[in-house]
């Protein structure tokens, strides 16, 4: 065997070693890269409403969720400041995840805060899967995602309006997961 064909199968072999090392979820847009935590998500009535994957890809941090059993429409998807998810109201999670101590909303002039995150569309069938970038990355967000009192995952009653501070005036909490590191 020369040395070429060598070389190119032996980075054939190391590029796929490499990919069966991560994780993949997609909505058409892919993230391919680790993953850092997994929150199951649940209704007010205790149900299972999917999963919510948070993944790393160099700096780059996304979630990904893959829900179910929730009301169709477009809903406000966060990260909130607590690890806890106590029905029926979720009050439990706290506000939004918020270290940098910004103003909310994806439209605000100063950006996005780390827990304001893009909304989810549910479709009719109550089913959402996507993949949504985490704004606001810092060399701390590890560390304020992975806390002490934790982070949870958490899916609103409508959408956010991107600009009402602090809440993006989204509604209600239909949904909530704990994230849990892996």
């Amino acid at each position: 065997m020369t040395l070429k064909p060598f070389l190119a199968l032996t980075g054939t072999v190391a590029l796929l070693a490499g990919t069966a090392a991560c994780t993949t979820m997609s909505d058409g847009n892919e993230m391919v890269g680790e993953t850092l935590g997994v929150a199951n998500l649940m209704l007010a009535n205790g149900a299972s409403a999917g999963t919510a994957t948070l993944m790393r890809d160099g700096d780059d941090f996304a979630v990904a969720i893959r829900g179910m059993g929730l009301q169709p429409g477009a809903k406000g998807f966060h990260l909130h400041t607590t690890g806890r998810c106590e029905a029926p109201d979720f009050t439990s999670a706290g506000g939004h995840l918020n270290p940098g101590n910004r103003s909310h909303g994806r439209l605000d002039p100063q950006g996005p805060h780390l827990g304001d995150m893009a909304n989810l569309q549910v479709g009719a069938d109550g089913m959402v899967t996507a993949t949504v970038e985490v704004p606001d990355v810092r060399n701390d967000t590890l560390a304020q995602i992975f806390d002490a009192d934790g982070t949870a995952v958490m899916i609103h009653s409508g959408p956010d309006d991107y600009r009402t501070d602090p809440s993006g005036d989204a509604g209600s909490r239909e949904a909530c997961g704990v994230l849990v590191r892996s």
